[in-house]
């Protein structure tokens, strides 16, 4: 049975986005060195240059990720996270395409994002690929850092 997944801006004011923030950055630290994640803890993701969504399937908690403006013409794939008991259920893909759709809407016209480069990580450069993210070198503040892969996309 396919269950619906629900998408909405979320202020991370919730206990349950706190929580899936903290195991995310969490999980961030046990699989890469410290100078080498990347991930915002809960105070960045509320800056204004970002928007969090979360998604829900039957009131739970099913996934987080966030869309950071880089400037009018660019943003930043920043937080992408599903819930462990909700990986392989599509959160993941219905995420990234929400924040796909919401670069555009904001007239940007290219997207960019970091990940990790360790086996943990293999599941997300799929999914990043399947949606049309290459391969590219550092953006932004990053630089060269064997934990890491840039990728971008044009929209």
């Amino acid at each position: 049975m396919q269950r619906t997944i629900e998408i909405r801006t979320d202020d991370l004011t919730g206990q349950e986005a706190r929580h899936l923030i903290a195991f995310h950055l969490a999980g961030m630290h046990d699989t890469s060195p410290a100078e080498s994640v990347h991930a915002l803890d809960v105070d960045a993701l509320r800056h204004p240059s970002v928007t969090v969504w979360s998604a829900w399937i039957d009131g739970e908690i099913a996934g987080i990720g966030a869309l950071k403006t880089l400037d009018s013409e660019r943003g930043e794939v920043k937080s992408m996270r599903v819930s462990d008991r909700f990986l392989g259920s599509g959160v993941g893909r219905a995420l990234l395409r929400h924040i796909m759709t919401a670069a555009r809407e904001r007239g940007m016209t290219s997207l960019w994002l970091e990940t990790g480069t360790t086996p943990d990580f293999l599941a997300a450069q799929r999914l990043y690929e399947s949606e049309g993210f290459s391969p590219c070198g550092p953006f932004g503040d990053y630089t060269l850092d064997p934990f890491s892969i840039f990728m971008t996309r044009g929209l």
